[in-house]
Parts: structure tokens; sequence; C-alpha cells
């Protein structure tokens, strides 16, 4: 029998393949595609994405910033021009306050004078000028109001309007008006000059 014709061993038809080589193949990294790479890319991802949130958030924070900061710029200014006007107010009322009141006693100005250069008029004229001109001297007084601290016997004392110059026995209650030496008066409430006047002591 020649050697073409030798039965083939069936076990030497298909070597066998070692297994180890293919392990080490299939084990070893192909470029990027471990599941180590995969996992640092993810992280990379995550990162950037942090960064961009913070980065927006610093944005937003600063626009804040300045729109605060204009809002106090604002109102700053507003507060100076406030301070500005009522110092003006202030300063005009202080020139032009007593305006109404002196136009109020030009009138009277003009009536003494008119009864001073009247030489030849009797006592009864004299006296009802003078009346007269009282009356435009009280109608100024209310316009601008300005009214008189005139209290009567018995009343009781108020050291806000009044000015004790002495105290005395008397009838009256103690601590209460006993005579008015001179009238005070106010001006918007405010007193200009306390009345002048004696208290009672009570009897002694």
């Amino acid at each position: 029998m020649s050697a073409s014709q030798e039965p083939v061993d069936p076990k030497q038809e298909s070597p066998k393949t070692d297994t180890s080589e293919q392990l080490e193949v299939n084990e070893s990294p192909a470029g990027d595609s471990g599941p180590d790479a995969g996992g640092q890319s993810q992280g990379s991802t995550q990162t950037d994405s942090g960064d961009e949130d913070l980065g927006a958030m610093l944005s937003a924070a600063q626009e804040e910033v300045a729109r605060y900061h204009d809002e106090l710029l604002r109102a700053r200014a507003e507060i100076e021009n406030v301070r500005r006007r009522a110092q003006e107010d202030v300063a005009k009322a202080r020139k032009f306050g007593t305006e109404s009141f002196a136009e109020s006693l030009i009138p009277v100005r003009d009536s003494l004078e008119a009864a001073l250069a009247l030489t030849d008029q009797s006592a009864d004229a004299w006296k009802e000028g003078v009346e007269a001109t009282l009356r435009q001297l009280n109608t100024a007084f209310e316009r601008n109001q300005m009214r008189e601290v005139a209290p009567v016997p018995g009343d009781k004392f108020d050291p806000h309007f009044h000015q004790a110059i002495s105290s005395v026995p008397s009838d009256q209650p103690s601590g209460s008006v006993v005579q008015v030496l001179q009238k005070g008066y106010t001006l918007a409430d405010r007193v200009l000059r306390p009345a002048l006047v004696m208290v009672s002591a009570g009897n002694a």
C-alpha cells in the first residue's frame, strides 16, 4: 500500500488551536475601546458639564451684582437730589417766610404815619384812628396765625405759655394766675413770648 493511501487519523485533520493566544489577543487593549477608556471619557464629560454650570452661575451672579450697583447709584443720586431740594426749600423759607407778615404790616404803618401827619384832629378822632390801626394789626396777626396769650385771674399756671415773675399770697388756689403783667404771643402754636404773670401761693 502506498503512502498516499494510508488512512488519515481524524485527530490530525483539525489541529488543536492554542486558546491561550486567543485569550491574550482578546484581553489586549484595542485603542480606547476598553472599559477604562470609557470611564475616563464619561468623567471628562461630567467635568466639562460642571465647569459650564459654574460659569453660568458666575455670569448670573455678576449680572445681579451689576444691577444692584446700578440701583444703588440711582438711589444715592435720588437722595442727593432730595437733600438739595430740601436745602433750597429751607433757604427760601428763611428768606421769604416773613413776606406775608410784612405785607400785612404795611397798612398798619401807613395808618400810623397818616395819623401822625394830622396835627389838628380832635382827641376823639385820634382815638378812632388808633382803634382802626389796632384792628388792622389784629387782622395781620390772625392772618399769620399769631395769637395772644392772656390768661385771666384764676387760670391754672402753664409753664409752657406763662412765665412767673413772683409768687404771692392770694385767695386764688395755689398755682393759679393772680395777675397778668404782660400778654404773651404764639406763632403757629410756637411761643414767641410767654405771658408774664404773678402766681398764687395760697393763703398765707
